[in-house]
């Protein structure tokens, strides 16, 4: 499967945290996807990228905080994550980019 720009749209960077690490250890791969994206865009843009067999794909959303911008209140935005577990024997290296 060949990627199309679409798939670059679903995925938007790689997480890189102490708990996607840990992820990696256990051969998963944690993704900033498009709010909009479903799991199986998040599985066929995975598989297309980066030439690898999709196990499964949890997503979460991530509600943006109150926070307050030179005194006055305002929101960040909300954020949708997708952790990535492939198929024994497939890895991808984020530290290569996209």
């Amino acid at each position: 499967m060949t990627a199309k720009p679409e798939h670059y749209d679903v995925i938007r960077k790689p997480v890189i945290t102490e708990k996607a690490t840990m992820t990696s250890e256990a051969n998963g791969v944690v993704f900033a996807v498009a709010m909009e994206a479903t799991k199986p865009q998040i599985k066929e843009a995975v598989e297309a990228i980066f030439n690898v067999k999709v196990k499964a794909v949890n997503t979460v959303v991530t509600k943006g905080k109150t926070k307050k911008f030179k005194g006055r209140p305002g929101v960040r935005s909300d954020r949708k994550k997708a952790y990535v577990t492939l198929e024994e024997g497939n890895t991808i290296d984020v530290s290569t980019g996209l």
